[in-house]
């Protein structure tokens, strides 16, 4: 969300902005409506002090004794020239809110430039991709194999794009879950959170979900939308806040189911786990003083990171092209975890600073000591891991020629001293 003041401002740099993002010029457009309301509501004012002007004739008029109708008939005329002037303003603003709501964020000026996925840059990668004298299964075909990943069951009980867990692998994801957390909250220094999976319109609206991505989400018949990741809730903890800026960054983390409808993601990564309607995610946010996020973007990559490290699980680290950001995003890293049946490295975490562009539609500030004025608060998110990938990449990277998996040292502790998973029964 944009200061209209600011795009008054800085019109040039506003386009300029959106042309990274290969869209059109909206500055003159903007600002357009801006004027038309500015207008019509100082039309309003204007015809309110004429109206006290009137009022005060109307008074002196009676006082030396003439007829007074012509003004009060005046008086009369211009309440509805007013309130005629307020609905035309009220209708501008509704039209510009609407139109700002929906334009992206700006990135920032060190973001590669570029159409898709094909145009962003890698910056680093970590580990080397096994090499397999067998060969290589799946995660479908070695979750199946070990009877203990049923798409059929729950296509039954749901429909597509779902899947039941069972055993140890079911274990596995709850163990997953628990040493992210662990490393996020003992060593990285996040508060765990427990956050509503379900939450209103303003919440989404506050991460930007709404209104533009209302299709790619679940809805109740009540009206509550079901997350699509901890980011909306954890972010809208601060909503409406003015924050103290010596006690910021303020870090949280969550371990959630989340909810896609992935309407815009028809016939992409239709087998498997890749893609799913729900899926459990450990999340990261910051929240920030404007000075702090870009080396806070750095340090929660590293956090995301360093769980990939401890699993032993290869990655590459990516910074998305202004064509491959997301909505909210001024800058966004991708980390890609090696997945060796697809021969390619897959997204298992986004990690993004969105600037002030949430806090404006959350309304969140913060204020140094002594200071009067406040400024918008930073937010930052990202994934810290995605589970479901991370036991895709586990079972294919830990794979042996057996069909069997071999858990990784840093979670044995978490799957009570399991070191293999073999075929249920065997």
């Amino acid at each position: 969300m944009f200061d209209i003041k600011w795009i008054r401002d800085n019109p040039e740099a506003f386009d300029e902005g959106l042309a990274r993002r290969s869209l059109a010029q909206l500055s003159a457009d903007l600002i357009g409506l801006d004027a038309s309301r500015r207008m019509a509501q100082t039309k309003a004012q204007e015809i309110q002090t004429s109206r006290n002007a009137l009022s005060k004739e109307i008074g002196a008029a009676k006082a030396r004794g003439e007829d007074a109708a012509d003004i009060i008939a005046q008086v009369s005329e211009s309440k509805q020239a007013e309130a005629d002037a307020e609905h035309a303003a009220a209708t501008a603003l509704e039209q510009l809110e609407a139109a700002l709501a929906g334009i992206p964020n700006l990135p920032f000026d060190d973001v590669p430039v570029g159409d898709s996925e094909d145009d962003n840059i890698e910056v680093r990668k970590w580990g080397e991709p096994r090499s397999f004298d067998f060969e290589i299964k799946d995660h479908v075909d070695l979750g199946e194999g070990l009877g203990l990943m049923d798409f059929e069951r729950a296509a039954k009980l749901t429909g597509s794009r779902f899947v039941v867990l069972s055993g140890a692998l079911a274990r596995m994801e709850r163990a997953l879950a628990n040493f992210m957390l662990n490393l996020h909250t003992r060593e990285n220094g996040y508060t765990e959170v427990n956050p509503p999976a379900l939450v209103n319109d303003a919440t989404m609206f506050g991460t930007g979900q709404l209104p533009k991505f209302g299709e790619d989400l679940f809805r109740t018949e009540e009206g509550y939308w079901m997350i699509p990741t901890a980011e909306v809730p954890l972010t809208n903890m601060v909503a409406g806040d003015i924050l103290d800026e010596a006690k910021l960054p303020k870090r949280m983390t969550a371990m959630t189911w989340c909810f896609r409808s992935e309407a815009g993601a028809a016939g992409k990564d239709t087998r498997g786990m890749i893609r799913q309607h729900q899926f459990t995610k450990v999340e990261m946010v910051s929240v920030t003083t404007p000075d702090q996020s870009t080396e806070e973007l750095e340090r929660m990559t590293g956090c995301a990171e360093e769980v990939l490290k401890r699993l032993e699980l290869p990655y590459r680290t990516v910074v998305l092209c202004t064509g491959d950001m997301g909505f909210g995003a001024r800058k966004t890293y991708d980390i890609e975890v090696w997945l060796p049946a697809q021969d390619t490295y897959r997204e298992i975490s986004s990690c993004s600073n969105c600037g002030d562009f949430q806090a404006r539609r959350m309304k969140a500030r913060c204020r140094a000591a002594g200071e009067k004025e406040t400024r918008f608060v930073h937010t930052l998110n990202g994934s810290g891991l995605a589970v479901g990938r991370t036991l895709i990449a586990i079972l294919e990277n830990y794979q042996q020629a057996d069909g069997s998996v071999v858990v990784p040292d840093a979670l044995r502790h978490f799957m009570g001293g399991i070191e293999v998973i073999t075929p249920e029964g065997a």
